[in-house]
């Protein structure tokens, strides 16, 4: 797993050990980004990565111009491997690790709002496609001009939260991404 462009290009990043995370692939981290880089000026951005894993998305969006990252991530080998990737790439100052459970997380209101919400939940997590966009919406968790994103199985169908509009759906094998904006 490698961060795939800007200033960290290249750079290799620890996945948390065993199989309790599912790290995006990089030729789908690769597409997304790509989409992300047309619709969403980097450059300054708050970032909120929730099911953080080991933060690859995170530090894909640091690497392109962001200027802060959010992780929330309670799975204490996850948040080792979040741990040691900030410290690899020298980010510690530029991430926040909040050990709450997400939803528990998504429930309060933010103290100010996210340019771009990612969340990559397990595949197994039902709430994940229904909750997590609902709260995301109503809690005020993204800017007026913010994208969020939710990685999902192929084949998975997202509930469209109150007050979102849909931006693009995108399929990379067995992940697709939907991707909405504020109405």
């Amino acid at each position: 797993m490698r961060i795939i462009a800007g200033k960290f290009r290249s750079r290799e990043l620890v996945a948390p050990a065993g199989d309790t995370t599912r790290p995006t692939t990089d030729r789908a981290r690769e597409s997304l980004f790509n989409v992300l880089a047309n619709i969403l000026d980097f450059e300054g951005a708050r970032v909120l990565d929730l099911f953080a894993g080991s933060g690859a998305l995170a530090f894909e969006a640091l690497s392109r111009g962001a200027a802060t990252a959010t992780l929330v991530e309670r799975d204490r080998k996850a948040i080792e491997a979040i741990q040691k990737n900030a410290a690899k790439l020298g980010v510690t100052d530029a991430i926040k690790l909040d050990t709450r459970d997400v939803f528990r997380f998504l429930a309060s209101r933010p103290a100010s709002s996210f340019d771009l919400v990612l969340a990559d939940a397990p595949y197994d997590e039902s709430r994940a496609l229904t909750d997590v966009p609902s709260l995301i919406f109503a809690n005020g968790w993204l800017t007026s001009r913010g994208i969020c994103v939710i990685e999902h199985r192929t084949g998975d169908t997202v509930s469209l939260p109150e007050n979102a509009k849909l931006v693009r759906e995108l399929k990379a094998g067995e992940a697709s991404f939907t991707l909405w904006r504020t109405l």
